[in-house]
């Protein structure tokens, strides 16, 4: 890694209403739970991992990797997860990456880091649609996103815009599908299956 230290979060802390409450981290995939899946992607990536949760911490303490909840209790979406985060992480950088996106790209921080230009906080875009969620953010945010918060407002994607967040494109819009209910995610394990079949 040619950049400076960035830690690495799962935002893992939703209530997968879609997912009829199952928590999506704990979706078994291939022996796994999906959050691993993303762990062992985002681990080689960044120099500390964290991950948001709200349910079900103590299996998620079984990963080793730092437990961090909401401080907002009241499940008011991905924001309020990365506050948590940006408020608990050991450096200055933070990428964010979603429990139920298993196929980003692999040079994902390498990417936010080096297209961010000045900016203090970059998210990526397919060329189609953006994706807020999957983004890298500088602490100095905790503020402006603290007041965010505050006032009652949720949405992640104009919180990008009024920080003048860098979009950063990447362009495969399957490596950003979200696995939201569970036909995606039977989906998802027919490909994965197939793959293995042809690496076999």
């Amino acid at each position: 890694m040619t950049h400076q230290k960035i830690s690495g979060a799962i935002l893992a802390g939703g209530l997968s209403t879609r997912m009829g409450g199952n928590d999506k981290g704990l979706l078994q995939f291939n022996g796994a739970p999906l959050y691993q899946h993303i762990a062992t992607k985002l681990q080689p990536q960044v120099h500390e991992l964290l991950i948001n949760a709200n349910r079900n911490q103590g299996i998620y303490q079984q990963s080793g990797y730092p437990i961090i909840p909401d401080i907002i209790t009241d499940f008011s979406g991905p924001l309020a997860g990365m506050l948590a985060v940006l408020k608990n992480a050991i450096n200055e950088w933070v990428v964010f990456v979603p429990c139920d996106v298993p196929d980003f790209p692999e040079d994902l921080v390498a990417k936010l880091w080096h297209y961010k230009q000045h900016a203090w906080a970059a998210y990526a875009h397919d060329c189609e649609r953006a994706h807020p969620t999957l983004a890298l953010m500088h602490r100095s945010l905790i503020p402006r996103l603290e007041s965010y918060l505050a006032l009652g407002d949720r949405k992640l994607m104009f919180f990008m815009q009024m920080i003048k967040a860098k979009a950063v494109y990447f362009p495969d819009p399957h490596a950003f599908n979200n696995l939201n209910t569970p036909e995606e995610c039977h989906h998802w394990k027919y490909q994965h299956w197939e793959l293995l079949q042809e690496t076999a």
